[in-house]
């Protein structure tokens, strides 16, 4: 039985990887845009851009300020776009 459970979790590992590992790349990409673009609704009312969610979202920017340094170097930025925040 052991074994049999063994084998079946090698196989299982040995499809996942066939399956899996061809799109790994493009779901990497479509993770990072996604959290891109979730980033800008978050952070649009401090560049200047309307936001109409911005109630919802202000109580985020502390949590992603971390994050915030590599958002914007990924986007082109050379330095932050925020005037009150210098973060590089």
């Amino acid at each position: 039985m052991a074994r049999n459970a063994g084998r079946l979790a090698r196989l299982k590992t040995l499809l996942e990887e066939f399956y899996v590992t061809p799109y790994r790349g493009a779901l990497a990409r479509a993770r990072r845009d996604e959290d891109d673009i979730f980033m800008l609704f978050v952070f649009a009312e401090l560049m200047g851009v309307p936001n109409p969610a911005a109630y919802y979202t202000l109580e985020l920017q502390p949590l992603l300020l971390e994050r915030f340094h590599e958002w914007h170097r990924r986007q082109g930025l050379e330095h932050s776009p925020l005037d009150g925040f210098r973060c590089c």
